[in-house]
């Protein structure tokens, strides 16, 4: 997975230290309401499409440009379903030591364009699939971000 450019230089100052990111997911579904996941390149198993803001970009571009690298589809966000920062879920400690705390903010988005394909770096697979039969392991907090999206309420969720 590739890190950002400007994380690799705050990552030349401060090691492993957390670093707190701001970062943005998407809930995608088909016709038939089943959510895209991609099976992500880094081994921690499925999630939903996304990744960090980019200096520069706001998080609904960010969001735009996460889904279009890894599934190829170009998309619009909808609504914010919530924000997700709980450390429980959103707090990662990696191999190399590097530690994260992620705060997300998760938009539902609709397909306007685009053809569905893995990029092969950040994403090895990309599918959809029935919320109530997702497959293992889905990463963090991404099932609880699915039901949000799924209880169809207005106000965001913030978690």
């Amino acid at each position: 997975m590739p890190i950002p450019p400007h994380v690799v230089h705050l990552r030349e100052h401060v090691g492993h230290t957390l670093l707190l990111l701001p970062a943005a997911a998407a809930i995608v579904r088909d016709e038939a309401g089943r959510v895209l996941l991609i099976r992500r390149g880094d081994g921690r198993g499925w999630s939903l499409p996304g990744g960090l803001m980019e200096p520069g970009e706001c998080v609904a571009e960010a969001i735009v440009r996460e889904v279009w690298e890894e599934t190829g589809l170009e998309v619009e966000p909808l609504r914010i379903v919530g924000v997700y920062s709980d450390p429980a879920y959103t707090h990662i400690t990696y191999p190399n030591g590097d530690q994260v705390h992620f705060v997300s903010t998760t938009f539902e988005c609709r397909v306007v364009g685009g053809t569905l394909r893995a990029d092969g770096d950040e994403s090895l697979d990309v599918a959809f699939f029935a919320p109530d039969a997702l497959p293992t392991p889905v990463v963090c907090d991404h099932e609880i971000r699915i039901r949000d999206a799924l209880a169809g309420r207005e106000a965001a969720f913030f978690r």
